[in-house]
């Protein structure tokens, strides 16, 4: 979804470059910079690999990086999450797609406002880490009705529950990727359900009072408390 909200973004008549996502004769592509490489991040570089751009893929982790460059083939490009490759990649980009997430905690701000102010203008921000925060300092949520803003010349989308734009579909998805959760919850217990799956168990952030999730500890200042123990105690 991401790289159909920047292709349009990018249309000159919402303030964009102008640039088509998949070259045509004579017609560089654009150049697409996806920082994060889950999920969201992967299906993103899929679409925008599939609409012929240039993509590179940055991450803070290098087995995932791995990963999608090998479901994606050579065509994606691969780089360590550094900040001096993150501003020289701001710089050229016609469409940055931010898919960061740190679970339980706010996204980091990956973008500066002066990266901002050093990129192409009419160049693109996709925020999907919104909901997070924002990877982009001078990103702010915004709607389905009034969805982009301008920020030095850098088209800004920044949509929160941007998969409300798709709602029916979206429920399926997340019915289809839960129900197996909340059967093992129902069928065996809490403790039972959480000690024998230990993804089940990291979604786990407040147990009895204690919270067992580090992120969210470290973000209220409270003491964190392994979920494995807070289920046994």
């Amino acid at each position: 979804m991401a790289p159909q909200v920047g292709a349009h973004c990018l249309e000159k008549e919402n303030s964009g470059r102008g640039v088509l996502l998949g070259g045509v004769a004579g017609v560089p592509p654009a150049d697409v910079l996806i920082l994060g490489s889950g999920v969201v991040g992967t299906n993103a570089a899929l679409i925008a690999l599939g609409m012929g751009a240039n993509v590179i893929m940055a991450g803070h982790h290098l087995d995932p990086l791995r990963r999608a460059s090998a479901q994606l083939g050579p065509h994606l490009r691969t780089v360590f999450s550094v900040p001096q490759a993150i501003e020289t990649l701001c710089r050229r980009a016609d469409l940055i797609i931010g898919a960061v997430l740190v679970p339980g905690a706010k996204t980091p701000k990956l973008i500066s406002a002066a990266m901002v102010k050093a990129m192409k203008p009419g160049a693109v921000i996709v925020d999907v880490s919104i909901d997070q925060g924002g990877c982009a300092e001078t990103s702010r949520p915004t709607t389905h009705s009034d969805p982009t803003f301008v920020v030095d010349g850098v088209v800004h989308y920044c949509v929160t529950n941007m998969r409300g734009a798709v709602s029916r579909t979206s429920t399926f998805a997340l019915s289809s990727a839960t129900s197996p959760f909340v059967l093992a919850l129902a069928e065996k217990g809490l403790r039972t359900a959480l000690t024998e799956d230990p993804h089940l168990a990291d979604g786990l952030n407040i147990h009895d009072g204690m919270v067992t999730h580090r992120a969210v500890a470290e973000a209220l200042n409270l003491p964190y408390v392994p979920a494995v123990q807070a289920l046994h105690d």
